[in-house]
């Protein structure tokens, strides 16, 4: 494989399984070096011990996203483990289903909080490092000549439009885009990219969950909530995390230097604005 990203310094949140996961193996199968960070302690060194196998350096990190405090002391681990970051990844999430008129304040609390709050200020703490390492005569003109970081954050096709039975997971995930934006704006000056992904119908954890959810909520059986979402997939059929994991990778690399502020789909198809 390509390694495009030989050299580069990755923070990669939820890591400890699913996308996340993906993402991580990838970006070291390009020859990034990676922070394994995760709520789950024994995942992330999971993740971190299959990274090292394939030659890159890793460092398991247990996190809770939503704790800005804990944010703050991964980044400074980070530096301290390996100098500097050029990559962050957000795709710690979690997901909650279930009727509007259900939902309860510490449901849309916890979601919000990890999806949206956790998203920001890993931005927010990772751009300021970003920032600090670039050269001061550029940072003095305000305009840079070339990529200083690679920001991707994770919304959801639940993040294009609003869902009945996933209020607080898609009003998230659609503030996630506008952060996004809002960021890329921030960092524009020093080259700093920030770009989002929206997946589709990927069957992982957090999937399943979703399944069964909707199952308690419509009776349907398990399997054919997601069997029913396939069916509006114009490719008919589910993608993979690695589907997800190389366009992660491609927003990582110099080949999306001009790009920022964008948020793909990476769904077959199933949203298509």
């Amino acid at each position: 494989m390509e390694q495009r990203l030989d050299g580069k310094i990755a923070i990669v949140t939820g890591a400890g399984q699913g996308i996340g996961k993906a993402v991580a193996l990838r970006l070291a199968e390009e020859a990034a070096d990676v922070v394994v960070a995760d709520i789950n302690t024994q995942t992330a060194e999971q993740t971190a011990e299959e990274i090292r196998v394939l030659s890159s350096r890793a460092l398991s990190y247990s996190i809770d996203v939503a704790n800005v405090t804990e944010v703050q002391a991964m980044v400074d681990n980070a530096v301290a483990e390996f100098g500097r970051i050029d990559i962050l990844i957000n795709a710690a999430g979690v997901a909650q289903t279930g009727l509007f008129l259900d939902l309860t304040e510490q449901q849309w609390d916890r979601v919000v909080d990890v999806n949206l709050k956790g998203t920001t200020f890993c931005i927010q703490a990772v751009g300021r490092q970003m920032i600090r390492q670039v050269p001061e005569e550029v940072r003095a003109a305000g305009r840079a000549d070339r990529s200083y970081g690679k920001i991707v954050n994770f919304s959801s096709i639940s993040g294009r439009r609003g869902r009945a039975t996933q209020v607080s997971y898609a009003a998230s995930k659609a503030a996630v885009i506008s952060v996004t934006q809002s960021a890329a704006l921030a960092f524009a000056p020093y080259n700093i990219n920030v770009n989002a992904v929206c997946p589709g119908v990927i069957p992982t954890p957090m999937w399943e969950q979703i399944d069964q959810d909707r199952g308690r909520i419509t009776g349907l059986a398990p399997g054919e909530s997601i069997k029913s979402f396939i069916e509006q997939i114009p490719l008919k059929k589910a993608g993979s995390v690695e589907d997800v994991a190389g366009v992660v990778a491609f927003l990582c690399s110099a080949d999306s230097d001009y790009i920022t502020g964008q948020t793909l789909n990476v769904d077959g198809g199933f949203e298509m604005t």
